[in-house]
């Protein structure tokens, strides 16, 4: 027979006496655990998070790449996106296109008066737009046509003299210049012929004839390069100067000394 030795004796819990005479017993506290408790997330986090890496996954998926290069964003509504703008006449070639700054595609958000700088045969127009203080008349409601003469144009109409005379000191004459110049309403090349003629600001009525990419005005000036689409306005360059104003330019239209 093994007899196993006994352990320790416990301790005999102290006894609080009572008010009332009776032994009452003090409870025992267990001793705290050292040991930290492990923490647990939340498992309502669990399923965001699920779902924000299948969103994630969704999104690469769209963007990745296809094969089929980028695709132009598509107009409102699903329409196709505009076309590039088309300018016809003998001129355009000489003119900036494709990527270059002032070609078609990147004055068509421009405003007109805008525009007329990036066009390097339009350096007399523009700058006679600017004298006259009409860039207003290029912002109008429904828009405006703009019959712009080319440089040598106003070089075969007027010596660098009075030219120069019309620029800075004859404002008033220079705006009645301009506003034959100009018509009411954005109108293209092929409105201009439908209608057979124009009514400019200057309340001069302007036959137009032709077709093919090219139209005569007041049997006169040419378009060499029309269609230009600014904001509000269209653009075409003309090689003669309208209006009634004398000729002083060609041969014998230099400056005097």
């Amino acid at each position: 027979m093994i007899v196993v030795p006994a352990g320790p004796a416990t301790p005999a819990r102290p006894v609080r006496p009572d008010p009332t005479g009776d032994a009452v017993e003090r409870p025992v506290i267990p001793p705290r655990s050292r040991t930290l408790p492990r923490r647990r997330w939340p498992a309502r986090r669990r399923p965001a998070a699920a779902l924000a890496a299948a969103a994630l996954s969704l999104l690469l998926a769209g963007t990745g790449c296809s094969g089929a290069g980028t695709a132009s964003p598509a107009a409102p509504g699903g329409a196709a996106p505009n076309a590039a703008p088309v300018v016809r006449g003998p001129l355009c070639d000489l003119l900036p296109s494709g990527s270059d700054p002032g070609n078609p595609a990147a004055l068509t958000g421009q405003p007109a008066e805008v525009a007329l700088q990036w066009l390097p045969v339009l350096t007399r127009f523009e700058a006679a737009v600017r004298a006259s203080g009409l860039s207003a008349d290029l912002h109008g409601g429904s828009g405006v046509t703009v019959l712009a003469p080319t440089d040598d144009a106003f070089a075969a109409k007027f010596s660098e003299d009075d030219l120069d005379h019309l620029l800075l000191a004859d404002r008033d004459k220079l705006r009645g210049l301009l506003r034959e110049h100009l018509v009411a309403g954005s109108l293209s090349l092929s409105d201009l012929v439908a209608a057979g003629k124009a009514t400019t600001l200057a309340g001069t009525t302007v036959t137009v004839t032709g077709g093919g990419g090219s139209a005569r005005l007041a049997d006169q000036a040419d378009t060499v390069c029309a269609d230009y689409q600014v904001a509000g306005a269209r653009i075409h360059i003309i090689n003669h100067v309208l209006g009634n104003l004398p000729t002083t330019g060609g041969a014998a239209g230099h400056r005097a000394h």
